[in-house]
This record gives C-alpha cells, structure tokens and sequence, in this order.
C-alpha cells in the first residue's frame, strides 16, 4: 500500500512539475519526459521516448551533452522561441541519467537589467565624483593653507571616497530591498568561504593581519544565491581586516547541523560602542568614534550584509567590545541535496 502511494506521489510530481524533468536510462535511451520538458523544448514526448538524446534533442547540443557526460554537471539550454533554461544533470543509482530543466529567460533578463543599471549609475555618479576629489587636490598647489582649511579638504576627500564606494552598493541594495529575484542552487559555505579569504589575503597582508579560518568539515549545504551570499561574507571579513589593528588576527568560523549553518567572523579590533551595537546595520550609518571615521568607507557594507541574509531566510547580529573586537555571526537554514 505504501509503495503505491508513492508511486501515485512520484507520479503526481513527475506530471505537474513546472520544471522539466527527462530521463534516461543505463543505455542513455530517454524512458521518461514530463509535460514541462516537453512543452519548453516544443516537441511530444511519443517522439522521443524509446529513443537516444542525440537522435531526439539535435537542435538542442546542450542537453545532449548533458545525458553523455557524466556525474553532476550544470549547462545553459537555448530552448525555442529565444528562451534559455538552466539544465541540472546528475547520474542515477541504476547508471541512468536525470535532467532538470527551468525556464530562467526572465531572472537572466532582470539579472542583465540590474548589471546595466549598476554600470549607468556608477559611471554617471563615478565620474563628477572623482571631479570633485581631483579639483580638492587642486586647491592646496595654489598657495598655502591654514589648518582649518586643510581639515575642510580633508572632509571633501573623504566624503568624495565615500560616495565613489558606495555607487554601485547602493544599486545592489535597492535590488535587494525591492525584492528582485535571486538564484536558488544547494551550495557550500565552505567554498564561499575559502573564496573569500582568497581575495582578502593580499589586503591582510599589508595591514599585517592573518587570517585564521576554522571550518566545520562536512558542513550541511544552504539553498541560496552564490554571488549574493559571498558578497556578504566578503563585506564582514573586509569589515573585520580594516578595523583591526596590525600585527593582529581575524578569526572565520563556520560550522552547522540539520537546521541551521553560521559563520562568524571575529576581529581583535576597534570594537563597537554599546550604544552604536543596534545601529551598525543601518543605512550609510558610520561610527561617531575617530578612528572609525579615519578610515574609508561608505557605511553600507553590513546593511548589504545584513540584506541579503536576510533575503535567504537567515539572520545576523553583531556582539562586541570597545576596544577589544568584534564578532558578527549569520546563520542559513541548510536543505538536504
């Protein structure tokens, strides 16, 4: 009775999936197409079930190469009408193959719209911004200035360096918070991680910082959008290196179980004021502390932070110590691949 059910289960899924599922088994012969597959790649099912990928998908190279190659692999299929599917293979127990297709032709186009306008608005603002930092460097080759004067260009630089910073943030941002799609694939902290510390290292190193990373081995995967979560992860650790003082060390801990997957990374730094705590993920939001000031930085590194892990479904505070560090943790809810 049990067995029945679940076929009657599989069978349901299998039908009304809106993804496009096709199957084929150990001798690459397609057994199974369900109706999404076939209306997205515009054939009928009787024509290719009992058949092989390359006689039945020859208009379609990248889901042919998606049955013949082996183990995981993930490819871009031009379907007809000008859309694009994402198609996912994997190798079955029985030494078939699973293709999963969706229809990703309006997240790409959005996606596409989100770079355009990230580079118009960078460039439109970029430009009479570097403008104002070069015509300040100007001013002091022509006579000399009282300490007053030369604070206020101080001001005007930094403000400058501010705003330069932050242009594209500010798209990416208002992305966010106006709830446009992201991608959805199982990924690895880990990696994300690893990556991460990659990029900084140079950075650490000429402000004599190491970076010491404890990382959960095997840690649960997380559902979630990998440029998005790693642009995250990168403004804590970028946080973290240019508020410590030299010759220190910045701590990066991941680790997890069934439910949930954190990441926490901790600073031996300037520390965080008790009543700034609650305010450091607001909005262009800076310290009032001088040393914090004197260093650059748009204030929007944890608001973006805090955006995007909040968008996956997670959360992300901050515990910390004048004068002694900072520790800012998120946590994703995992999924099982």
């Amino acid at each position: 009775m049990a067995d029945s059910m679940d076929e009657q289960l599989y069978a349901f899924i299998f039908r009304s999936s809106a993804e496009g599922i096709l199957i084929a088994d150990e001798a690459n012969v397609v057994r199974c197409i369900n109706p999404a597959a076939a209306a997205m790649l515009g054939i009928s099912i009787e024509q290719c079930v009992g058949r092989h990928p390359q006689d039945c998908f020859q208009q379609f190279p990248a889901l042919v190469n998606l049955f013949t190659r082996t183990g995981n692999q993930k490819l871009d299929v031009r379907l007809p009408k000008r859309r694009l599917a994402e198609g996912i293979a994997a190798t079955l127990p029985s030494g078939g193959r699973v293709v999963m297709l969706q229809d990703v032709t309006e997240r790409r186009e959005i996606e596409t719209r989100r770079e355009a306008l990230a580079k118009a608005i960078t460039h439109d603002l970029r430009n009479p911004i570097s403008a104002i930092e070069g015509y300040a460097d100007l001013v002091s080759k022509f006579g000399d200035l009282n300490a007053q004067q030369q604070r206020f260009l101080g001001r005007i630089r930094q403000t400058a360096i501010k705003l330069y910073d932050v242009a594209s943030a500010l798209v990416d941002l208002a992305w966010l918070e106006a709830g446009m799609p992201l991608a959805r694939t199982p990924l690895q902290l880990n990696d994300i991680i690893n990556h991460v510390v990659l990029k900084l290292t140079g950075l650490a190193a000429t402000r004599r910082i190491t970076i010491a990373v404890s990382l959960q081995s095997p840690m649960p995967p997380v559902m979630g959008d990998p440029e998005h979560i790693e642009l995250a992860v990168f403004n804590l650790l970028h946080n973290a290196i240019v508020y410590s003082h030299p010759e220190q060390t910045v701590a990066v801990h991941a680790w997890g179980d069934t439910h949930d997957a954190y990441c926490a990374v901790a600073d031996q730094g300037i520390g965080i004021a008790d009543d700034e705590l609650d305010l450091v993920f607001d909005r262009m939001y800076r310290s009032r502390d001088e040393r914090i000031r004197e260093i650059p930085g748009g204030g929007l590194g944890l608001t973006l932070a805090r955006a995007i892990i909040r968008r996956h479904g997670g959360d992300i505070w901050a515990s910390s110590n004048l004068n002694a560090g900072s520790t800012f943790t998120f946590v994703l809810p995992t999924v099982e691949v």
